[in-house]
């Protein structure tokens, strides 16, 4: 018995269903820790300022000025990323503006134990060595993980995708008297799905493939179609396509409507 193997862009669902999904690129990863860096960067930089103005002015001891600095450090570069990727639940500034968000390698939410690995080892690898550890582990790794992720076990997940294109066929207006009388019931659904992907990858096909296509699928349906109506024979297959969509919602709702009459009987009763 074979077992499916999720490849990178995959992951396993509990009932072994390889689901696809899209890490944020490298670009587009490192942009996004760049703003989270800047960001961190103007926090410490703000608090350095004020304890230079609190010192200047006689308002700290020597000793105080250390605390301090060391709070700003642990502040600005370890407790901010951690509190604002738990609170937003994997993303920040930088991530929101990319798109992503950091996941398990599963696909779960991350917990404050991944936030904080993350957090701990990215002051290794981003700030003690510029970034530099960050970019050749995530240039090497197939979803761009940096070193905290890989032992973290958590990547970028990319949660602002394109709007998907319906593909759904509108019935050519040259068909609408055929529509009316016309019988599709007897298509058979194997030959239905050949049609319907077809249409769908349509645009992806060179003009002379498309037109071969069509023509072939129009020919298998035009027995099982009554009247055949004299028209291209992609639109034939849109036509098609449509009515037995609509016809099979109208089926649809009628059985609904047919229930709730049932239902409403019985409850009476």
């Amino acid at each position: 018995m074979s077992v499916p193997i999720a490849d990178d862009q995959e992951i396993l669902s509990g009932e072994a269903v390889a689901i696809d999904v899209q890490p944020v690129g490298f670009v587009l990863r490192a942009a996004g820790a760049l703003i989270d860096m800047l960001i961190s960067l103007a926090l410490f930089l703000a608090v350095l300022f004020v304890q230079i103005w609190l010192s200047g002015a006689g308002l700290l001891s020597e000793q105080a000025v250390r605390i301090l600095s060391i709070s700003a450090l642990v502040l600005s570069f370890l407790v901010l990323p951690i509190t604002v990727e738990v609170a937003t639940r994997g993303r920040s500034v930088g991530k929101f503006a990319v798109g992503g968000r950091i996941v398990r390698v599963d696909g779960g939410a991350i917990t404050f134990r991944h936030t904080f690995i993350r957090a701990l080892i990215g002051v290794l690898e981003i700030y003690l060595t510029l970034g530099g550890a960050a970019v050749i582990t995530g240039a090497l790794t197939a979803r761009s993980q940096r070193l905290g992720d890989l032992v973290a076990g958590t990547y970028s997940q990319r949660v602002r995708t394109p709007a998907l294109v319906s593909h759904q066929p509108q019935l050519p207006p040259s068909l609408a008297d055929w529509a009316a009388i016309a019988d599709v019931a007897r298509l058979p659904d194997r030959l239905a799905r050949r049609i319907s992907q077809f249409l769908g990858n349509a645009v992806r096909l060179s003009p002379s493939a498309r037109a071969a296509v069509a023509a072939e699928l129009a020919d298998e349906a035009c027995a099982f179609v009554s009247p055949v109506p004299a028209v291209p024979a992609e639109d034939l297959l849109r036509g098609i396509t449509a009515l037995r969509r609509a016809r099979e919602q109208r089926a649809l709702l009628l059985a609904d409507e047919r229930a709730e009459r049932l239902s409403g009987r019985r409850i009476r009763v």
